[in-house]
């Protein structure tokens, strides 16, 4: 069945129950929308305001929206973009724009003018749907778009480029359009990351997203009573396709904009959240904060929180060790996927595998996994090769890329760029095939590095890179953030190096803060390009 009917079955089946909430603990009280079909309340803080919506209104607005884009002649096979920061809205435009027989094309928040107009090109976009923090980018761009026929605003002061999303969808009729919707169907087109370059359109079906329902309940047994707290950005398949678990069982999400340590944690208390899925950085904040005094646990309601889970980018073990020793009751996983795999899922840990930390695990439910070499042949168990999976969410295709597609793809198998190993049956994620730095004909693997120097106290975050070198051919330099509070300097971090094996060791040290996108990946394409040919600091101390 397609994911649409899911959503339908939770109106049915728990219409008057809350299905989403929105909590903005830093809110612009002078852009605030009232929208007379949600609940609002509002706290006795100033800039602090919370929205919630049921199961019902969840449905109704997306059948709203999907009128409304049939209305307006937007057919089954269009697209229609969707450039909005996490808020309530959101679900509602990604299901109405699925309801309607078009494909969704998220886009990320932190696009350039340039970029979205990119992305609404190469993924042939017919309308957007676009918030209050993009009308400028989208202004810019908007006469250079001519088959982005249709512009809807969400918020309030509609532009007068664009029309208001609410205001339309309010005449609009509650069932959804009369449009037969197939597993078979495409249903989406995400983007890539880009952190290797520029972003490439990945094209999903409708019965992908329904496997990651499935995938993500299996591995953490979500059910109708768990509370899923959503923090980071729905455009990216990670977020929503571990919401995906709890959806499936009409369980209740929050979306918290905001990622303070003091905010996720009040708001885990608050709404008595079960489930959080964190990012590397945020939960690293979150310890440091309690470390320091700044957040007492003692002042939260925090029992119900059973699973603390972790993906999109290498995990230190170091730092579950951190998490386990605060939170000793808690289940942990991390999860590994890629948006060409739906996100996350195709391989994972498992909350019963907490003494393998440090492995990314083991093939997912419905998921197959192989360590591969060059020309596809499996490597032994205990070397690296280029890891590779085949399952139910693997993509159909980068979107007018044949020749990338042609590369990636091979007989079902996507091949994931990234370098591992296996042992004892576990997946060991070694690095990013492009990050491997080669000096003086050894392979370095950067996240090695990384691992070993984020065990310092004194280190917030780590970033390895391979620099130019005339003799060696790269060199590894790592770029340290330190924690506040705490001092290093270059001395101190080669003593802490000395360790490892002399290959492996940084040859050049730099502080200074680590760039990450909002997935919390490392931006090492910014990064190279910041220190590749430049003069690098040999000594630095920093407060």
């Amino acid at each position: 069945m397609p994911i649409t009917e899911i959503l339908e079955q939770n109106a049915r089946l728990y219409g008057n129950e809350v299905a989403l909430i929105e909590i903005n603990p830093d809110h612009d009280r002078s852009r605030q929308v009232t929208w007379r079909e949600y609940e609002l309340i509002e706290s006795d803080a100033e800039s602090y305001y919370r929205r919630e919506m049921t199961w019902n209104t969840f449905n109704t607005k997306a059948n709203r929206f999907a009128n409304l884009l049939v209305s307006r002649g937007i057919k089954k096979g269009d697209k229609v973009a969707v450039l909005l920061m996490n808020c309530l809205e959101w679900l509602p435009v990604y299901f109405g724009i699925l309801k309607s027989g078009a494909l969704a094309v998220p886009l990320n928040y932190r696009y350039t003018s340039e970029e979205i107009k990119y992305c609404c090109e190469l993924a042939e976009v017919d309308a957007i749907v676009f918030g209050f923090e993009f009308i400028g980018r989208v202004e810019a761009i908007e006469h250079q778009m001519p088959r982005v026929r249709e512009r809807f605003y969400v918020g309030a002061d509609c532009p007068t480029f664009a029309e208001s999303y609410a205001e339309l969808c309010a005449s609009q009729p509650d069932t959804a359009p009369d449009i037969m919707i197939t597993d078979d169907d495409f249903s989406a087109i995400y983007f890539s990351s880009g952190t290797t370059g520029f972003p490439k359109a990945i094209l999903h079906k409708h019965a992908g997203l329904v496997a990651s329902c499935v995938t993500e309940n299996k591995h953490h047994g979500q059910t109708h009573d768990d509370v899923f707290l959503c923090i980071p950005p729905l455009y990216h398949t990670g977020a929503k396709m571990h919401w995906f678990g709890s959806f499936l069982v009409g369980g209740k999400a929050v979306l918290l904009r905001g990622v303070k340590p003091e905010w996720i944690i009040s708001t885990v208390s608050s709404e008595k959240a079960t489930i959080v899925w964190l990012l590397v950085p945020w939960a690293q904040d979150i310890l440091d904060a309690i470390d320091r005094g700044d957040i007492d646990l003692s002042k939260y309601k925090l029992d119900q929180w059973r699973l603390m889970h972790i993906g999109a980018q290498p995990v230190p073990p170091s730092l579950i060790r951190r998490w386990k020793k605060m939170f000793p009751h808690h289940q942990y996983d991390t999860n590994y996927g890629l948006s060409e795999s739906l996100g996350p899922g195709c391989v994972h840990l498992g909350v019963e595998n907490i003494d393998r930390v440090g492995a990314i695990g083991v093939p997912g439910y419905g998921w197959e996994v192989r360590i591969v070499s060059s020309d596809m042949k499996d490597v032994p168990d205990g070397e690296v090769g280029e890891l590779a999976v085949r399952g139910p969410g693997v993509m159909t295709c980068y979107y007018r890329d044949k020749a990338a597609t042609d590369a990636v793809l091979k007989d079902g198998w996507l091949l994931t760029g990234d370098m591992a190993r296996r042992e004892d049956g576990f997946i060991y994620l070694v690095d990013r095939k492009k990050d491997v730095i080669i000096t003086g004909g050894e392979n370095i693997y950067p996240v090695q590095i990384e691992d070993f120097l984020r065990a310092d106290d004194a280190i917030k975050d780590v970033a390895v890179i391979g620099l130019p070198d005339a003799r060696l051919g790269e060199i590894a330099a790592a770029i340290i953030e330190v924690k506040e509070g705490y001092t290093l300097t270059e001395e101190e971090v080669n003593e802490y190096c000395s360790e490892l094996p002399r290959y492996k060791r940084p040859r050049r040290i730099i502080f200074a803060k680590i760039p990450r996108n909002p997935t919390g990946k490392i931006e090492k394409p910014k990064l190279r390009e910041m220190y590749c040919g430049k003069n690098l600091v040999e000594r630095v101390t920093k407060n």
